[in-house]
């Protein structure tokens, strides 16, 4: 039977993992990829759990945040989003028509971007610092059929080994894999695209959908699988505030590397940062 209205879910990636999606719901986008976002949310906490662990490695030791390691995040985020805003102010008269008013729609959100990041300042965080993957996303997990192995445990290449080493919130991996979800939504567009171009503005509602979907079971199995551990902010507003700066700046990191490296994908982040910012 063919589906012609999009089903309507909650906007914030917190409520959506909050809840069980609606059977009829489960059924369009697959069960089978809510099942494997969920495994996975679970073999990320794991990790997670495991690389938290001190043992007789000082280095592995956890910390807790402070206010000073709070502005520090901030003024990292402030310092990337004037770099790349920098450059796509360069660049964006170079684009496609529709890809230019996408690029001036988030040049024009600056200044709410960098508000946002300012909610950092507002409030004393209570969570934990470890080491983390640091270059998390859905190409370092292989499938093997019926569970997940991480591979890859180098950390982002472009980085000097010390800063690599740097214990941060295990929520940016979280945040890298989410914001994997999306590309794999829109790689799955755009390669529709080249077959049939007319039908990419009524599938990406769906895309959108089985993104938020795919990223809210991952999430909801991840917290589920931490609740006994201090690694997260036990209350939900200093969660929330967490994950939503650490999106946002992965998602201006994305627009950055885009920039530089493939033209072709710069819509992805775009419309990921408008994304996040609505929600």
């Amino acid at each position: 039977k063919e589906v012609k209205e999009i089903p309507r879910i909650p906007s914030s990636l917190l409520e959506i993992a909050s809840q069980d999606p609606p059977p009829r719901l489960q059924e369009l986008i697959g069960g089978v990829y809510l099942e494997m976002a969920g495994l996975l949310g679970k073999r990320t906490a794991e990790l997670h759990v495991a690389l938290s662990f001190q043992g007789r490695i000082p280095a592995f030791a956890p910390e807790p945040f402070s206010l000073l390691y709070q502005r520090s995040l901030y003024q990292s985020m402030q310092s990337l989003t004037k770099r790349v805003f920098g450059m796509l102010k360069k660049l964006v008269p170079s684009f496609n028509k529709d890809l230019k008013q996408q690029g001036r729609e988030v040049l024009s959100c600056e200044k709410a971007i960098l508000e946002r990041f300012q909610g950092l300042l507002r409030e004393k965080i209570t969570a934990t610092k470890t080491r983390i993957h640091g270059d998390y996303h859905l190409g370092q997990v292989l499938f093997t059929g019926n569970d997940f192995v991480i591979i890859d445990f180098e950390g982002e290449p472009a980085r000097a080994l010390s800063e690599r080493r740097l214990k941060r919130s295990p929520l940016r991996d979280v945040a890298g894999m989410i914001r994997s979800f999306h590309y794999a939504a829109y790689a799955a567009l755009f390669k529709q695209a080249l077959h049939n171009p007319d039908d990419v503005q009524n599938l990406e509602a769906w895309a959108e959908l089985w993104y938020q979907c795919a990223a809210g079971a991952f999430l909801k199995s991840y917290l589920d699988s931490l609740k006994a551990t201090d690694l997260l902010p036990k209350e939900e507003r200093s969660l929330a505030l967490l994950l939503r700066t650490l999106l946002l700046e992965k998602a201006i990191y994305e627009l950055g590397y885009e920039l530089n490296n493939r033209p072709e994908w710069i819509a992805i982040p775009l419309k990921g940062i408008k994304y996040l910012l609505q929600g």
